[in-house]
């Protein structure tokens, strides 16, 4: 439906009489006519002290939301969209690519309007995220139509509906891929009191739908940018807890909401501060448990050796893994050769050579660590500084058979075993 075709269906009363189009707030003078709110704003600042359409002088400027219009309006846009998709002519057709570019500015330009709060903004945010899937062109109109973005981010802070919110978070997601907007979105949520922003996703996370949950996990990621937003982000204890405990639900449906986790807590971890807080609230612990689950997916394997990377470069977290040794290092080592190699390889390398932890390398050797370094060393992928880190390690743990009789780490059966692969 094209900008004309709109423009013959509105009946008059919706129309601004000083702009002609569809009222978002109409507001009442004192001589009783109606005007869009921004329209009669701009006329009166401009110096004007009368009516625009009967030309009397007004002796107040106060204006008078019209509620009941409001409302009217509201209604006929509702009745008008489904009309048209109950036609004739439309049944062939998919409900998203009925509503055109001119409906969904006047959806926009309605829920902006809504100072009150008269309205029910569920099914204007309903066919705007229709609208946004169908294509990117649809998207790349959203991200750049005026003040959008700033209209619905501001839903996170004025509504505590979960279906709001995920509708919300559903239309974020597709237009965040749209140049400029990761920015606005960052600033607007950034550069203000947050709390309330971040109060809206805990509660999506917490009882939002699998797919929103995911969705608002990937914003948070894509907020995670700089190190401030690094930070603020780390700094709320309740969004680390709520991701923390849904990383730790073991159920195979969650398993793309893992992934997602993960990535965003390797975004957050890039500031030293994140890296600190994630350690402290456990990070190794639940890295541990996932690598350790056979039924963990690869890619999720890889997310988790690469995050415990990051926690083996600080302090806190080298003493962390080096206590759960046991269980992590030997989770570590069983994933040699299956996934995320060059980050398994890298936390070995920066326990048992760069800070030389006796506890982990027992552990290395216990879990068979000695033959699948050589292992790795033998494969195609094994390059670079991974070979190098790999020969390092296995330097660093060949020096324990000359302490083997004096309580040292005990190699020797290792010896007879991996001699034929040894490194030249």
């Amino acid at each position: 439906m094209g900008r004309e075709e709109l423009s013959i269906s509105v009946p008059s009363p919706f129309r601004c009489p000083i702009s002609m189009e569809v009222m978002k707030s109409p507001v009442s003078l004192c001589t009783g006519v109606t005007y869009d709110r921004s329209s009669i704003q701009h006329w009166l600042e401009s110096g004007h002290d009368t009516c625009p359409a009967t030309m009397q002088v007004l002796p107040s400027k106060h204006l008078v939301p019209n509620l009941t219009l409001h409302r009217l309006i509201h209604l006929w846009l509702l009745h008008h969209h489904h009309s048209s998709l109950n036609s004739p002519s439309s049944s062939s057709s998919s409900t998203a690519a009925l509503i055109s570019s001119e409906q969904v500015r006047i959806f926009v330009d309605m829920i902006e309007g809504d100072n009150g709060g008269q309205l029910d903004c569920h099914d204007y945010l309903a066919k705007i995220v229709d609208f946004a899937k169908v294509r990117d062109e649809n998207r790349r109109f959203l991200a750049h139509s005026k003040s959008f973005v700033e209209v619905i981010v501001s839903f996170l802070c004025k509504s505590r509906e979960i279906e709001v919110l995920e509708l919300v978070v559903r239309v974020l997601y597709l237009i965040m891929s749209q140049k400029g907007v990761e920015e606005r979105v960052r600033g607007l949520i950034f550069g203000s009191n947050n709390q309330k922003y971040f109060s809206s996703i805990c509660l999506l996370l917490r009882d939002g739908s699998l797919s929103s949950k995911i969705e608002s996990v990937r914003i948070l990621e894509s907020l995670a940018s700089d190190s401030e937003s690094k930070r603020g982000i780390a700094e709320k204890e309740d969004l680390v807890s709520v991701l923390f405990h849904l990383l730790n639900s073991d159920n195979a449906n969650t398993a793309d909401l893992h992934d997602a986790i993960l990535s965003c807590l390797i975004a957050v971890s890039g500031s030293r501060f994140g890296k600190s807080k994630l350690i402290r609230l456990g990070l190794v612990r639940v890295l541990s448990e996932r690598l350790s689950n056979p039924n963990t997916k690869t890619s999720t394997a890889e997310k988790s050796l690469n995050l415990l990377s990051v926690a083996a470069s600080c302090g806190e977290g080298r003493s962390t893994i080096s206590e759960d040794s046991k269980q992590c290092v030997a989770a570590v080592v069983e994933r040699l050769m299956k996934a995320g190699t060059e980050d398994a390889v890298a936390v070995l390398w920066g326990m048992c050579c760069l800070h030389g932890d006796r506890k982990v390398k027992d552990v290395v050797v216990k879990s068979n660590g000695v033959t699948k370094l050589l292992l790795v060393m033998q494969s195609e992928y094994c390059e670079g500084h991974v070979r190098r880190m790999c020969a390092e390690l296995l330097k660093v743990l060949r020096d324990g058979f000359k302490s083997a009789a004096s309580g040292g780490l005990g190699l020797g059966r290792y010896e007879t075993k991996t001699t034929h692969i040894m490194p030249c």
